[in-house]
């Protein structure tokens, strides 16, 4: 099989799975779809051992309404259960997901969503049929056209984006502006040891975790992953926690560095912009 025929049986596999995803999605029986999504609140937040695992997250409780039974479920985050919970504190509400008729597979997520319509699988097959195509036309016509079919959409794409890029930058910084200050402690050291299978390398994940009380009194307690000089021998130091008012789980150790990286996002997506359209420029220079 020549690169022609496979780009197109390429490009023929995904154009089937994407239009067999959106006749689910239409006809409202895709797996987002069919995932029960509710409100879960924290009831109870369990200390974290110091020197375990971040796996699972901060352990809580939490208690959410069952739309069939209308009774009060309880249960708890150990295990795989989804998003981690990275940062908790009583009657904090979060959301709580599970298959239609399967409430013992609950999921967490960070913040209660929306139902889903099914159409991210979709999306991703139709993008990969679009990067056969784009391939195949570099196969046939010259490469060029890569440069052109990939350069050009991408930086309309991103250009398009540049926009609410820097909105989010004033936002961001007015919001770091506004924040209250509030002494803090490190209460825990979690350590996570990995090793690659193919090469026995391992490496040490070092996650610190953080308790805070907010000015209006709300006991807060969070993984806290960057920010803190030497965080493997963190535990028990005293620290400055600045954090959004309306949501604590916003926070950070050093404000002035928070302000310097949103400058620097804005920076790098511009330069992407630029870039991507000089890719794109240079196909059609060299068709």
């Amino acid at each position: 099989m020549g690169w022609d025929e496979f780009l197109v049986l390429w490009c023929a596999v995904w154009g089937v799975l994407a239009l067999v995803g959106c006749t689910m999605a239409l006809a409202g029986v895709s797996g987002p779809q069919r995932t029960v999504r509710l409100t879960g609140r924290i009831e109870q937040v369990r200390e974290s051992r110091h020197g375990g695992s971040r796996k699972g997250g901060i352990p809580v409780v939490v208690t959410y309404r069952d739309p069939v039974s209308g009774q009060e479920a309880t249960v708890t985050n150990d295990g795989e259960r989804g998003e981690m919970i990275t940062a908790a504190w009583e009657g904090r509400e979060i959301g709580v997901s599970h298959p239609r008729g399967r409430p013992h597979a609950y999921r967490f997520s960070d913040r209660p969503e929306r139902p889903g319509r099914g159409l991210g699988r979709p999306g991703c097959a139709l993008f990969l049929v679009y990067v056969g195509l784009v391939v195949l036309a570099a196969v046939e016509q010259g490469w060029p056209w890569a440069l052109i079919g990939f350069g050009g959409p991408c930086a309309l794409y991103a250009a398009a984006h540049l926009p609410g890029t820097v909105r989010a930058r004033r936002e961001r910084l007015s919001g770091l502006a506004a924040m209250d200050t509030v002494p803090g402690r490190v209460v825990a050291v979690l350590k996570d040891v990995s090793i690659d299978q193919d090469d026995g390398h391992a490496w040490t994940t070092i996650t610190p975790v953080v308790s805070f009380t907010t000015r209006e009194g709300t006991a807060v307690t969070a993984h806290c992953t960057s920010h803190l000089a030497d965080p493997a021998d963190a535990y028990g130091r005293e620290v400055t926690v600045h954090y959004t008012p309306a949501d604590p789980a916003d926070f950070t150790l050093d404000r002035a560095a928070e302000q310097r990286s949103q400058g620097q996002d804005v920076t790098f997506n511009a330069l992407m912009v630029l870039v991507l359209a000089a890719t794109a420029v240079a196909g059609v220079v060299f068709l």
